[in-house]
């Protein structure tokens, strides 16, 4: 499930120490922070991924790009978004709005991609529980309701063990969930006013400190909110009007009320069961036709986010560039997670149907702590790695090592071997080279592959008139990878998903901050995947 993260100006004004890592005495490199994922490390000190040398030198090779399909497997896309509309898939083999399956493949109308988590009727799941939440439902009629509840204990005492874990584990995020959104109701009520006054009496000046220093609040409401301001670092404000710090502010307080009240209302509550809108037999995990052919879904901000990372317009002089934002790449969106964690039945026939219909690469910015159908995930993963699928997964938010704690779905089973090759898992990278890795990332020396940009990066967002946002997660992370993969991969199509692999995973920028929580010890970079990707095609004498 998606995780609510504080920036670091939010989290300076309510004394969350925790973030304490991602600030700096030293002065960040000077760089456009809605660009700083394109940036060159060797020109700009910042591990970007070097988007406009790589695009240089597939120009100079004269390389050609051809068209290549990356699933988006997320929350929903907004399609029409104007940095993303010409950069969506088009199945062209189904004809919109006829109500029939054109083109036999099980799913009528899916001519932007599929809704695994919607009915046939047009209704959509917004909201779930959590995997942990469905199991303590489970397991507590097992082991307490159940008449035989006595001897269930004993009967199936690796379930019960299980249940004893996942219902502290129940109790304690609960308890964290209420003290969040009582923390966030405080903090609602004690910056508005103040914040708000401060504004009015700024102006609409952009910030600086020279204007900081002289300035002079009249109202006792605009000191109290220059107290609270002056407690924000530098990074935080940089180029911003006080209209626009005080509106990402509260926006971002407003977001965490919603986050935590989400948690109580849905994702930890035993009683909700919203999979009856989806109408078919979840038990039945051979069952591969149902949903819908709504693919922006009731909140595709996540994976629209996600997608513009991967493919939005490059050079159209709105917003911000994909990375692979050229027209070649097509997103095609797989609608699998709800707010709450995703079902392992969707997460399967998401692979599946994107596999089926023409997608390479995978973009999987999702996670869990409990899959308890993981098996048919691994065959899904196994059936993509059989049709020559690369899968980009995110590491997860949870600032853990993935060697030791579960982040599923994973390669990994439980004797520790991979089931499969054709998967990178990636974690977030900040843009200060002092303190590389992102606070909240995952790592792991065995089950990390490699790093890439994940705090602050700025990305579409729905709204139809076309709308951008600062999101944090390795879910920002993976779609960097993907698409770094998807430019690689589109310019030399004859390669295998395990050369894309080897070739993003042996061109890393390394650094020691990195190498003990990674497999590569390094951030990836476009540049010199290609230049890597050059040299195979010239030793492998492919054209």
């Amino acid at each position: 499930m998606k995780k609510f993260l504080l920036s670091i100006g939010v989290a300076m004004f309510i004394g969350v120490t925790s973030f304490a890592q991602e600030t700096t005495a030293l002065p960040l490199p000077k760089v456009d922070q809605k660009y700083w994922q394109h940036e060159s490390l060797e020109e700009s000190g910042v591990y970007g991924v070097n988007t406009q040398k790589a695009i240089q030198f597939l120009e100079s090779k004269k390389r050609k790009p051809s068209e290549l399909i990356v699933g988006v497997l997320d929350s929903g896309v907004e399609i029409v978004h104007p940095d993303l509309k010409d950069n969506i898939w088009i199945n062209k083999k189904e004809i919109a709005g006829n109500g029939k399956d054109d083109d036999k493949n099980g799913y009528v109308d899916d001519v932007n991609g599929w809704n695994f988590i919607g009915g046939k009727d047009g209704k959509n799941v917004a909201v779930y529980t959590l995997e942990m939440t469905r199991l303590l439902f489970k397991y507590k009629d097992l082991f307490e309701t159940s008449k035989d509840a006595a001897s269930n204990k004993t009967k199936f005492a690796a379930e019960f063990a299980e249940y004893q874990k996942i219902k502290e584990q129940y109790e304690t995020k609960l308890a964290e969930a209420k003290q969040g959104l009582a923390q966030m109701t405080q903090y609602q009520t004690m910056l508005k006013a103040p914040l708000e006054a401060l504004n009015s009496e700024w102006g609409d000046k952009k910030i600086t400190k020279e204007l900081m220093a002289n300035f002079k609040p009249k109202s006792e409401a605009a000191k109290e909110g220059m107290f609270f301001f002056g407690q924000v670092p530098e990074s935080a404000w940089e180029g911003l009007t006080m209209a626009e710090f005080t509106k990402s502010t509260l926006d971002e307080i407003n977001e965490g009320f919603t986050y935590y009240n989400d948690q109580i209302e849905y994702n930890l509550n035993t009683e909700l069961d919203p999979r009856s809108i989806v109408g078919d037999n979840y038990a039945d995990k051979t069952e591969r036709f149902y949903g819908n052919n709504d693919v922006d879904g009731p909140d595709a901000l996540h994976g629209t986010h996600v997608s513009g990372i991967i493919a939005a317009k490059a050079g159209n002089g709105i917003g911000m560039d994909g990375i692979a934002g050229n027209g070649y790449v097509k997103i095609m969106s797989v609608r699998t997670v709800p707010n709450g964690d995703e079902r392992d039945k969707d997460v399967a026939n998401a692979i599946r149907y994107a596999a089926d219909n023409g997608a390479k690469i995978l973009n999987m910015s999702f996670g869990k702590a409990y899959s308890p159908d993981k098996q048919i995930v691994w065959d899904a993963f196994k059936y993509a790695e059989k049709k020559g699928l690369l899968l980009i997964k995110a590491a997860g938010n949870d600032n853990e090592n993935v060697d030791t704690e579960n982040n599923f779905p994973t390669i990994f089973n439980e004797k520790g071997e991979a089931i499969v090759n054709n998967v990178i898992t990636v974690g977030a990278n900040t843009m200060d080279p002092t303190i590389l890795r992102s606070s909240f990332s995952n790592f792991g020396k065995k089950s990390v592959d490699v790093f890439a940009p994940g705090s602050k990066i700025y990305s579409t967002v729905p709204k139809k008139d076309g709308e951008y946002k600062d999101l944090d997660g390795t879910s920002m992370a993976s779609p960097v990878v993907a698409g770094v993969a998807a430019l690689v991969w589109a310019h030399y199509p004859k390669l295998s998903a395990l050369d894309v692999k080897k070739i993003l995973m042996e061109s890393v920028n390394t650094n020691p901050q990195l190498a003990d929580i990674s497999v590569t010890g390094g951030v990836v970079d476009a540049y010199k995947a290609v230049q890597l990707a050059e040299k195979m095609y010239t030793a492998k004498k492919l054209k």
